[in-house]
Order: C-alpha cells, then structure tokens, then sequence
C-alpha cells in the first residue's frame, strides 16, 4: 500500500511539473569566487567569495550587473501578465493628487500631481480660492523625472527659498536658492550636503555636508565628519563659514533649526543611539555658546515650538510611549532636562507626533498601529479628540498663529483625503477629494492578532475583496518591516489596487522592531534580540496559512531595506512557508554593512560583528548572505532582488553578492533574478514612470510563480 502511494505521488508531481509552462532558466550569468577572500572574527573563518563585487564601478561587476539585467529582462519578458498589470497601474495611477497645504507670510503652499507626472509640482496663491501660480516645477530638472525635490524653507522675509535636490535617488543633496516673486535663481549652489535642509539666519542659511568623496566612491565609500557651514548669500561656497564639528565623534550626525524669531538654535547631534542629544543657544547673545540640555543619544528631544519664553518639547526620555513637557529657556542654563514639567504625560498609547496650531496643541498617538488625535491646551488639558474616519493614518499642517488648520487621511482602501478642520468647533470638511478609478466599497481591511513563537501578541491588517472565500488559494501579499521604531500605518497606495481586484490579499504584519507599542517593543526586535522580528513574520505567515486565507503555494513575502533583510532572514530559515520573496534594497550582509556609506549608524538596532563574539554569532546565524541553505533536499520560493546603482543608503553591494551566493546555490528550480534599477537609488524620490515599471515587474512576477497568469 505505502508503495503504491510513492507512485501515485510521484505520477502527479511528474504531471505538475509537464504542466508547468513557466519560463525556465537555464543558466545563470557566471560570478568568479575568491575562496582566498576570509575574515576572522572572534576566531571563526568567514569567506566571502564575492567581495569583488563590493567594487561597484569595476569592469568585472559592471560585466555581471549587465549580465543579470538581461538576463531579468528576458525572464520578464517571457510573463503575459505583464503589461496587463502595467497598463492597469498606469491608468489608475493617472489621478489628481494634492499636499497638505501650508501657510507663510499670507500665502498658500501646496504640492500636486496631475497623474502621470513623474515629481509633484508646487504651487502657491494668495487664497484659497484664487488662482495658483507654479512655484517650483521639478519635472523641469531633468528630462527623465530623475532630479528629486527634498526639502524647502523660506528666509524669514519670506524674498526667498532655498531647496535641495537629489539625482537619480543618491542621498547626496544640492542646494539651491530662488527669488520667490521672480521664480529666478540665485547664483548660490551647495553641492554634497546630506541629510539637511537650510536652515535661514539673518543674510544667508545653515546646512550640513560631507567633504567632498573620492571620484568614484562617491556612493559606498563610509561618510563621516558631518558639518555644520553658514553660506552667506551671493558668496561661492568655498567661502562658507564652518560653524560646526565633532571631530571626536567622525560619525555623528549634525542638525540646526532656528525659532522663527531667530532668537534661538537648536543643535541636534545623532548616529549613536535611536534618538539624539539636545543643544540650545541664545542667539541674541553675541558671546552665547550652545548649552546641552538632554544628554542621552538613546531617547529623542523634540522642540514643538517657543512660545513666551516656554520651550515645548515631545520626548520618549523617562517614558517609552512619549510625554510632552515644557521648560522656561529665558535662563538656558536652567533649562537642562532635570528642571523640565511633564504637560502630558505618557499613557497607554504611543505619542508619534506633536505640534502646535491656532493657539493649541495637536498630539497624535498609534493605538494598535492606527492613528488617534486628540487636541490639547496649552496648560496640558485634554479638550476633544479628532474624529477620524476610520482606522488610518493621518498627517497635520498647522502653526502656532494661523487659525487655519489642514490634514490629511489615509487608509488601505482611503485614498488620501486632504481635510479642513475647525480646532474650536472640532469639526473636519472634505478640501480636496481625489478620484481614483476603483470601488472601495468592494474591499474590506480587517485588523487580526496573532501569537508570535514566544507568546507575544502582534497585530496585522488584512485588505482584500469583500466577496473572499478561506479556500486556501488566495494570492496573498504579506509585507513587513520591523526595525528602527518605524510603526507601519495603514496607508493608500495605487499600487496595490491591480493585485487585490485579481483576488489578492494584501497583509501587512506590525512587528516588534518598530515602534507600535513604544520603546519596549522597540528593543524587543533589535541586536540579540532580533530573531523576535523573523519569528513574528513567520507567525505571521502561519497565521494566514492556518486561517486558509492562503497557503504556501500562493504566498509571497516582501519588504525593502530593513524589510529586505526580514525577507532574505525568513526565507532562509523557513523557505517551505512561502512561493515568491520579493526583498527589495536588503540589508544582506550583517557582517560588513557598517563598513559602507551610513551603514554604521544602524548599530543601535543591529550591533556589529565587531561589537563582541556574542553579537557576532548572533549576526551571523541569520544574516541573508551568510545562512543560504544549499542542497538536493534544499527548494527555495521564486526570488526577485531589487536594488538600484544610485543607493548610497543600502549600498547596492549587499543584494550584489545576495543574489550571486543565491544563484550559486542549490536552491532548487524556482527562479533567482535580480533586477537592478539604473539612475535610481534607495526609493525616494523615484518617477512615476520607474515607480509603475518597477511595480510591474514585482505583481508579474509574484502571480506569474503563482501560477496565475490572466
């Protein structure tokens, strides 16, 4: 009988497999190993045969990175599914989108997209129901939609604007300066700044750079020595001022913001810890310094605002799920974190945003990852809260003595809303609707909880078609991420729209790593602590397996940077639970990644594999690159990596030598591709019309392994 059962089995998986009309791959393109390149950490040999390819503008990787485009161009070229899905993403995509509208010097700022436009543009007008005038166009920077707008602030005259962009994705910034009322640009350019803005004092601006990198390593080579200048308007930057540096502490990062007033400056330094310290300095004295006033880098200080000598600050400091306090800065050396006053305190939920409007406060708390509102008194007592229309996220523009106040809304199946609200009659009107060509009436989002390995209770959303029958063969999504205190909110996304009217289940699973429920949730999913973070996901996966949502043969997992390293680490440790992985710019290798660009400022979550031998073997034992299984027992899901040439934030190198170890392997038959994007870099900032072929590719290839193809 046990025999007879062995044919019968083996007779239907022969019949499967004739039946299987995917595009197989034949051969991948050859990668050479170097089993001379070895490390040694804390006695134990590491080899690491592809660390040639850590050289990204070599011949031998440019060689390769060509080989594999073709080669993922013609595996795509081969799903028919494809351009359906694009040209559904396209159309859809196609709507009238707007910003948050601000207010300054008695005008209006807003962002908007007609459709299709690769960069939003910016606007602004004098009132609400005037008539716009272009402000910035940033689709007139480049011809290809690959020149980004990053940040904006207005001199305090309100005469001009000083912007940064970013090219092809990099994280490098240039700045620039524009006569508002002309639209004409000054002569004034910044060039290799990073992670600022200008911040406007008297006749010219602060902002924070880099030396200038080593010509050809200018998007892995290790950043440090972060400055702050003073750039005097009209003057070349070789003439700017350095106003500050650490040179103790190389990799530190450094920030500066003024009050309007210009009375004060904040300095913030970062790189060591999940928050930063705090530094204040009286402007108007000619003889002031700067006097730290919160001294800790593990906790976050957060100045709201300056009102009447009353500094408003949102911290996590003595409370994991956040307070706001307040302190007199008239004597700043009185104003150190000891002699703060708890306004509100911290409660059962997660304080995630603060700020002050029409005279008021608006504090924004996560309770089970969706965003509650409420509005306060300035003496720190509740008035009401914001009625939201449902489980979502939410956004809010307002200053301290504008009685106008907007926000936006957005949920999974809400495409953002921007709103009009009234702080004293605690109402909300509709300002800007936007009219997206699906029925959201035809989905539904549910919010489950589930056990993760130890016990620990964690959330998910789930979107799909209200019509849904638990069968077991619904194409499911499952989408994470983990780390850093990111809580990941319910959000709209266009993109996800195709895949759900196709029957799909989208998932998204709150892990520990984030900052859903605090810090404590926080520290849960970092350094020794980290497989908490894969093991939630795999519970995760179960879940929906064991719910008949779906079941391995149509579930796919994806998440990018810290979420590329989430799906690389489950993969790995349970390649059975899943059909298609889809890691997206992954941090790969946990042995090496502090040694390129910013990498060493992920410490506070990761560790390093020089910390200790304990942290090491922790690192090693689920780092993507290092934990590849490999054998004739071994079948893995179908695998798609991304990444980009332009990614100085997870240098390209980490999926580089991913994908090689993974295409060496035996993994079994199911595809390892790499699609690696050009004139692109860590996301941000992406056109609509990479953001659209991108997103094309991804759905085609989860349905397409599937086995779904119309």
């Amino acid at each position: 009988m046990k025999f007879k059962t062995t044919l019968l089995i083996i007779g239907v998986m022969a019949m499967l497999s004739s039946c299987d009309s995917r595009y197989k791959i034949k051969e991948y393109p050859k990668a050479d190993r170097d089993e001379t390149v070895v490390d040694v950490y804390f006695g134990t040999e590491v080899t690491d045969p592809y660390r040639w390819l850590e050289n990204d503008t070599s011949a031998a990787t440019n060689s390769w990175v060509e080989a594999q485009r073709a080669l993922t161009d013609e595996y795509i070229s081969h799903i028919p599914l494809r351009e359906k899905i694009k040209e559904r993403l396209t159309q859809i995509a196609d709507y009238e989108r707007y910003g948050i509208p601000w207010k300054r010097f008695g005008k209006y700022f807003y962002s908007k997209n007609d459709g299709l436009q690769n960069q939003s543009v910016y606007y602004m007008q004098d009132a609400l129901d005037s008539e716009p005038e272009v402000l910035l166009d940033p689709n007139k920077l480049s011809d290809d939609g690959t020149v980004s707008l990053g940040s904006m602030s207005f001199s305090n005259d309100g005469k001009y604007m000083a912007y940064t962009i970013q090219r092809s994705g990099s994280d490098w910034e240039e700045i620039y300066v524009m006569d508002v009322a002309t639209k004409e640009l000054l002569p004034d350019h910044i060039e290799w700044a990073k992670f600022t803005g200008a911040s406007w004092y008297k006749d010219g601006f602060f902002y924070a750079a880099y030396d200038k990198p080593v010509d050809g390593k200018e998007f892995s080579n290790v950043n440090e020595n972060h400055k702050i200048y003073y750039h005097k308007l009209g003057e070349p930057q070789e003439n700017d001022v350095l106003f500050y540096e650490n040179p103790a502490q190389p990799r530190y990062f450094h920030g500066v913001g003024l009050s309007d007033d210009e009375h004060y400056m904040f300095l913030e330094e970062s790189g060591q810890g999940a928050g930063h310290t705090l530094w204040l300095r009286d402007m108007n004295d000619p003889k002031g310094e700067f006097v730290q006033i919160a001294f800790d880098m593990d906790y976050f200080y957060s100045p709201l605002d300056i009102i009447d000598g009353k500094m408003y600050i949102m911290t996590n400091y003595d409370a994991p799920k956040g307070m706001v306090c307040v302190v007199n800065v008239d004597d700043l050396s009185k104003a150190s974190i000891e002699n703060w006053e708890v306004l509100i305190p911290e409660n059962d939920n997660v304080m995630v945003g603060a700020q002050l409007g029409a005279g008021k406060m608006i504090v924004t708390y996560d309770q089970d990852a969706s965003n509650h509102v409420f509005v306060y008194n300035l003496d720190g007592t509740m008035q009401h809260e914001v009625q939201l229309p449902t489980f979502g996220a939410t956004g809010f523009s307002s200053r301290y003595e504008e009685p106008e106040i907007f926000y936006a809304f957005t949920s999974f199946t809400f495409p953002t809303t921007i709103y009009k609200y009234d702080i004293d009659a605690n109402t909300s009107e509709v300002f800007r609707s936007p009219k997206v060509d699906f029925n959201p009436e035809d989905y539904t989002t549910e919010q489950v909880f589930f056990a993760s390995k130890d016990g620990t209770r964690v959330p998910m959303f789930l979107t799909y078609k209200k019509d849904l029958k638990k069968d077991g063969k619904n194409p499911t999504l499952l989408y994470g991420y983990g780390g850093f205190n990111i809580t990941l909110n319910p959000g709209f996304s266009v993109m996800r729209i195709p895949f759900l009217e196709m029957g799909g289940v989208y998932a998204m699973a709150n892990l520990r790593g984030g900052n859903e429920y605090g810090e404590e949730w926080h520290l849960a999913g970092t350094k020794l602590q980290k497989q908490n973070v894969f093991d939630d996901f795999i519970a995760a996966a179960e879940y929906l397996i064991n719910n008949k949502y779906t079941s391995p043969d149509y579930l796919a997992i994806n998440g990018g940077s810290n979420g590329g390293l989430l799906v690389g680490a489950v993969v790995n440790q349970r390649p059975e639970l899943f059909r298609v992985a889809v890691p997206q710019v992954g941090v790969m290798d946990m042995l090496r990644y502090h040694l390129f660009t910013i990498g060493w400022n992920w410490a506070s979550d990761y560790g390093t594999s020089e910390d200790s031998e304990e942290m090491f073997k922790a690192l090693y034992a689920y780092s993507p690159l290092h934990t590849i299984k490999s054998g004739k027992d071994v079948h893995y899901p179908a695998i798609m990596v991304t990444t980009a040439d332009h990614d100085d934030r997870v240098v390209p190198a980490h999926s580089f030598k991913y994908a090689a170890t993974l295409q060496a392997a035996e993994t079994g038959d199911e595809p390892k591709i790499i699609r690696i994007d050009s004139k692109a870099g860590h996301g941000g900032g992406k056109p609509m019309a990479k953001v659209i072929e991108e997103q094309a590719d991804i759905y085609a290839f989860i349905l397409y392994n599937m086995g779904i193809e119309k």
